[in-house]
């Protein structure tokens, strides 16, 4: 990415992403819903914001095969040896297991591989192992038991599909600690930037125009047009 859009990206919170995504028609405003953070940056970058390209990383039930996409895991490698540097990885697990697919040697093995952070759409544990990385790590779940109790890696580098949200390799996760984590399709970047500074500022005016007693109906009216 640019450091020019990275810089430019910074300014915003993840509500403000969605609100430009939400405006663009793309599926779910980008919003990953339900996640919790089991680990996150620490120290003066606790509240920093993340921002990276994604990975992704398709596991499939045990002994399943799946018709789509075609399995693409060298058999003689770990997945998490492969990890794209410089990446926020995103993984999605079966639904309905109870193991889990990220555990501490994983999240170690994917830090030594300058990953940015890690979102499963699944179960993760070694919740203290997940913390000393110092990442942030960010899951639906919990779980004691590790991969091997259910689930394989099938294909890394392939769209996900996470509660209608598409995460393709090279989109753009932007994880903001206070409200929550979007995918920004990596063709919209541009347009979403574009977007946005009319969209606070329009917003700016509503919150000023509310402060002085205007019903929010009338300063949506006359500030969003809606």
């Amino acid at each position: 990415m640019p450091p020019a859009t990275l810089a430019r990206l910074e300014q915003y919170t993840a509500c403000d992403i969605s609100d430009a995504l939400l405006k663009l028609k793309v599926p779910g405003a980008g919003f990953i819903a339900d996640l919790n953070p089991y680990s996150t940056k620490s120290g003066k970058d606790a509240d920093t914001l993340t921002i990276a390209p994604v990975s992704t990383i398709l596991f499939a039930a045990k002994g399943e095969v799946l018709s789509e996409p075609q399995p693409n895991v060298p058999k003689d490698t770990h997945w998490s040896d492969a990890t794209e540097p410089g990446t926020f990885v995103v993984m999605k697990q079966p639904s309905g297991q109870t193991n889990a697919i990220c555990g501490g040697i994983m999240a170690l093995r994917m830090k030594m591989r300058d990953a940015k952070g890690i979102i499963v759409a699944g179960r993760v544990r070694d919740v203290q192992e997940l913390k000393s990385t110092n990442l942030p790590i960010l899951a639906h779940g919990l779980s004691t038991v590790g991969s091997g109790g259910g689930s394989v890696p099938w294909a890394m580098q392939v769209p996900l599909d996470i509660n209608g949200v598409t995460v393709s390799p090279g989109d753009i996760a932007f994880q903001d600690p206070v409200n929550g984590v979007v995918i920004i399709p990596k063709d919209k970047v541009d347009q979403v930037l574009e977007m946005l500074p009319n969209l606070i500022a329009a917003d700016d005016k509503v919150k000023q125009d509310v402060l002085k007693g205007m019903s929010v109906y009338d300063a949506f009216k006359l500030h969003r047009g809606t």
